[in-house]
């Protein structure tokens, strides 16, 4: 399990809290919907840690458009994607 990322890889937090979601086996559009409803339900100060079996390109468009900052990193055979309050 990779839902620990060594600090230096993203800008994300390093000491904020973190959630994680694994969506690897969700079939679109789960992965979306339960990525945009988790950041919504945490607090502001929670770094999401999503886990995914590809770089969801879908997500950034809505993420930018409510305001959170956001890095993903391939790691093994997963794509972990970090999501934050800036």
């Amino acid at each position: 399990m990779h839902s620990e990322i060594p600090s230096g890889l993203t800008d994300a937090p390093n000491d904020a809290p973190r959630k994680t979601i694994d969506v690897r086996s969700a079939g679109p559009p789960e992965p979306l919907k339960t990525t945009l409803e988790t950041i919504e339900a945490i607090d502001e100060e929670t770094v999401l840690v999503q886990r995914n079996d590809r770089v969801p390109q879908l997500l950034f468009p809505k993420l930018d458009d409510r305001g959170y900052s956001y890095d993903s990193i391939e790691v093994d055979d997963e794509v972990i994607t970090l999501i934050w309050r800036p």
